[in-house]
């Protein structure tokens, strides 16, 4: 299995996966986003939970999930668990501030990020 999916199609389940992974595909190095900002951005609001579904089913190594944080910033997997050291240290090796499992300046929304990213207006 070479870790891509399948094509979207017409399947409308598929076409929200694939464009939940174009969203976090984007997010940049050094940015972070919440399961909520994803999937918001992805045109699907509401559905952070589908995007927590999308995540937990990936297969791409290459995909920049360590991004992707519960909207306060805290880090979704269970303190100290492997995963949860590997995002800190993932987040951290891009020099994203994280202190005792949360980012500290974690963008309120998806405007918010757009504004970081490219300023005012």
């Amino acid at each position: 299995m070479t870790g891509a999916p399948p094509p979207a199609g017409d399947d409308p389940a598929a076409q929200a996966r694939e464009r939940i992974l174009a969203v976090i595909r984007a997010i940049p190095r050094g940015q972070v986003m919440g399961y909520g900002q994803v999937a918001a951005r992805a045109g699907l609001p509401g559905r952070a939970r589908l995007t927590a579904r999308v995540l937990g089913q990936n297969e791409d190594p290459d995909l920049p999930w360590h991004r992707v944080l519960h909207s306060d910033g805290r880090i979704a997997m269970p303190e100290g668990s492997r995963g949860w050291r590997e995002q800190t240290q993932r987040l951290r090796a891009e020099g994203v501030a994280v202190e005792r499992g949360r980012v500290k300046h974690m963008p309120r929304s998806a405007d918010d990020l757009d504004a970081a990213l490219w300023g005012p207006g």
